[in-house]
């Protein structure tokens, strides 16, 4: 269902954001990322002069090489648009997310390496949706090769992570019995104090 129309407006921005999955030939898989932040109008910046409409104030992209375990194994940037020169520097500390686990405590990790002035904003608002993109990518094309292959699906001896954290996979829903009857309704066992 498309949002209801708006009040008459004139369009000043966008931002556009690309993520894309890869399975590599030597068993890795490379997931990137993609911002440009374009205006519809001209402007002027000290640091880069008259900038016509539609010129990008900011294009980034990041490739992060991760293993079957999400753990990150390399990581480039590209900073081909930057409102300053000094945001070159934002290169360097992204070296700092090498062997951390896109997973559980994903962006606590991010911002203890990169937050506030350690490294650049709009690489980290990149990194952070790509957990999103590489659990899109990597175990569904696993699933996939399995199914293939005509093997066997494994056994779970706990939910997958998403299950219970949207309102889709709630453990008491519709979805969760129809995937993983196993679970439905599932507690996480509490430990004893």
């Amino acid at each position: 269902m498309p949002l209801p129309p708006p009040q008459p407006r004139t369009h000043l921005h966008t931002r556009q954001v690309v993520y894309r999955g890869y399975h590599r030939e030597d068993g890795l898989w490379d997931i990137e990322a993609e911002l440009t932040d374009t205006k519809t109008y001209a402007l002027e910046r000290t640091e880069r002069g008259k900038m016509p409409p539609g010129t990008p104030v900011h294009g980034m992209a990041i490739r992060a090489t991760v293993d079957d375990h999400l753990k990150i194994q390399a990581i480039a940037t590209s900073m081909d648009h930057t409102p300053f020169d000094e945001c070159q520097q934002g290169h360097d500390p992204m070296q700092r997310m090498v062997g951390a686990t896109m997973g559980p405590g994903w962006r606590q990790a991010i911002e203890r390496a990169l937050g506030n002035s350690k490294g650049c904003t709009h690489l980290r608002e990149l990194l952070f949706n790509m957990a999103t993109a590489a659990y899109q990518t990597i175990p569904g094309y696993r699933h996939h090769l399995r199914r293939q292959a005509g093997l066997p699906e494994p056994q779970l001896e706990k939910p997958p992570y998403h299950v219970g954290r949207c309102i889709a996979w709630d453990v008491d829903g519709a979805v969760v019995q129809r995937h993983y009857p196993q679970f439905a309704g599932w507690q996480p066992l509490r430990r004893k104090a």
